[in-house]
């Protein structure tokens, strides 16, 4: 069926994208759930993480892989396990690893276990000979509050050392990092981010639909989108075009009359 053309939409970039990524959270889905998300939305998703750990002990993985390699969507290891291999000195063993499966992607974090800043920039470096690094900046602890001019600095810090983009921290739950506890986005961080690196460098982890549209009315359609569940892809997508009351630009839209 030929889609409709009748509206007037913002640009949208087709892949292979350079911006307005959507990074998805794969929290363990099986492989027929995956199949079912990319059979209609292959289009509008990038990166596609596995969260935390859960590539370590997925059965589904080798056929994941497939799906996401035949849909050309790149496949990212989520940086919980890398940051526990380098804690076990086993950091090059699971990049190897890695890299066999068909992982194209992988993220850099250091908020799992007690990492410096030198330490990750060598992993950093390290990752970055065999694959897309995405470097991220933020705590996942509510208590450690980084300064925005701290942001700024681990960000640029995070590029020089070979990072592609960076991720902010938001966690699945949205509540930490770039937000507060209550969801709402710390508006001085993310000018700072922007300010240190640029717009185009920065993938926003925003899991819930207010904190989406936020940046997209910010930003606009082409804004970096990180953490969308599985289920918001076509959330996410009408949000970007303003198919959506959270997002629709009515100062431009063609308003028309209404025939009886």
């Amino acid at each position: 069926m030929r889609p409709p053309r009748f509206l007037e939409l913002p640009a949208r970039s087709g892949k292979p994208r350079a911006t307005g990524l959507t990074h998805v959270l794969d929290t363990g889905v099986p492989p027929t759930t995956a199949a079912a998300v990319l059979a209609t939305g292959a289009g509008y998703v990038d990166v596609w993480k596995t969260g935390w750990g859960t590539a370590y002990v997925d059965p589904g993985l080798p056929e994941k892989m497939r799906l996401l390699a035949e849909a050309d969507v790149a496949a990212c290891l989520g940086g919980t396990l890398l940051e526990i291999a380098w804690a076990q000195r086993r950091a090059e063993e699971c990049l190897a690893w890695a890299d066999e499966v068909g992982f194209r992607y992988v993220e850099v974090s250091r908020g799992t276990v007690l990492m410096s800043l030198a330490d990750k920039h060598d992993l950093v470096g390290l990752a970055s000979d065999r694959f897309v690094v995405l470097a991220e900046v933020g705590s996942k602890d509510p208590g450690e509050q980084p300064t925005p001019a701290q942001w700024r600095a681990e960000a640029q810090a995070d590029l020089a050392a070979g990072a592609h983009l960076v991720v902010t921290e938001g966690r699945a739950s949205g509540t930490v990092g770039t937000f507060d506890a209550t969801g709402r986005v710390r508006e001085d961080v993310v000018a700072a981010v922007v300010d240190g690196v640029g717009l185009e460098h920065v993938i926003f982890e925003a899991p819930r639909l207010e904190q989406q549209a936020w940046f997209i009315r910010r930003f606009g359609p082409e804004v970096n989108l990180g953490n969308v569940g599985l289920e918001q892809l076509m959330t996410v997508e009408t949000l970007r075009l303003g198919l959506r009351s959270d997002t629709v630009r009515w100062d431009t839209a063609v308003v028309g009359t209404l025939v009886r």
